[in-house]
């Protein structure tokens, strides 16, 4: 089913719109962000997101509802991986909390742009190419199974190709945060700040989290503007999400198993498509049933961890 032109204006549009009221009226000023201020602004988030699935439900009827639904789902709940990165980027660089949300800003829009490019070669490649859902769903299997075996994460921005690419390039990087601009003058040379290259970190990690997160979708629909839209409003909600979430972050710490199973479940159902098309409602309800599984004994252990330390 293909999408009117229109409705894809419509929407950019309103992107747009929320993206200039964030940036130029409620976050014009850099300021620290409240865990009470970033629970407000993700369920404002949510709350979107959920009144559009709603038009999508009586514009498109039940299945494409349920498709955004479950695509929202998924990059939501991938979107927590992100978090844990950002916070080991953050710590790395010792970037201050105030232009954190700076760095996420400008960050969520080279992420809409990659997700962008990403999806309708995504949904073309599998179109023309029928059999390269077996690579998608290969990828998303060996990618759970990685994540699924892999300890703590490591930051080591020396070793990101990107960076050291940036480095040769680019103008040489100041050791000031110089009050959070990305570029500053000196004596008539151009300098980029250490908040630059911590966006250039943050823009890469993205693009490789993009590579998971897309053929994850795809798995569910490939409508385009289903996987788009779904893709747009998690990535929109991102941003608060971390500041509701980075100070506790260490609780959750089977999270990313839960996660890991979720990739590995999608790239099956993604093998298997030919053969059985799991229906999308069940296929929702294993992603809720994991989370909340992997949720609450991330809960459970935390809370037996403190007892042992109080005894």
């Amino acid at each position: 089913m293909h999408t009117d032109l229109i409705f894809w204006i419509g929407f950019n549009a309103f992107v747009l719109l929320m993206l200039a009221l964030d940036l130029g009226i409620f976050n014009r000023k850099a300021h620290l962000i409240t865990i009470k201020e970033a629970m407000i602004w993700s369920g404002v988030w949510i709350t979107l997101a959920m009144c559009f699935n709603a038009l999508i439900y009586y514009w498109q009827g039940e299945a494409k509802a349920l498709e955004f639904l479950t695509g929202y789902v998924i990059e939501k709940s991938l979107s927590v991986d992100n978090i844990f990165v950002f916070v080991l980027i953050f710590s790395y660089f010792k970037t201050p909390a105030i232009h954190q949300h700076k760095i996420l800003f400008w960050g969520i829009i080279g992420a809409l742009i990659m997700r962008a490019a990403f999806i309708f070669a995504g949904v073309a490649i599998l179109e023309k190419f029928h059999w390269t859902i077996y690579i998608f769903g290969a990828i998303l299997i060996y990618t759970g199974f990685r994540m699924f075996t892999q300890k703590d994460k490591v930051i080591d921005p020396e070793k990101n190709s990107v960076v050291r690419f940036f480095k040769r390039i680019m103008p040489p990087v100041t050791d000031e945060m110089h009050a959070g601009r990305f570029f500053v003058k000196h004596n008539g040379k151009r300098f980029a700040t250490p908040l630059f290259l911590v966006l250039v970190v943050v823009e890469t990690t993205d693009l490789i989290f993009a590579v998971d997160s897309i053929p994850a979708i795809l798995a569910i629909t490939h409508d385009e503007f289903i996987v788009y839209t779904s893709n747009v409003f998690a990535i929109l909600g991102l941003r608060s999400l971390y500041f509701a979430l980075a100070r506790m972050i260490d609780k959750f710490r089977y999270l990313s198993k839960g996660l890991a199973m979720i990739l590995i479940f999608t790239g099956i159902k993604m093998l298997i498509a030919d053969f059985y098309k799991l229906p999308i409602l069940i296929a929702l309800l294993v992603i809720v049933v994991i989370l909340a599984i992997s949720t609450m004994a991330s809960l459970i252990t935390r809370k037996e961890s403190n007892k042992d330390l109080s005894r």
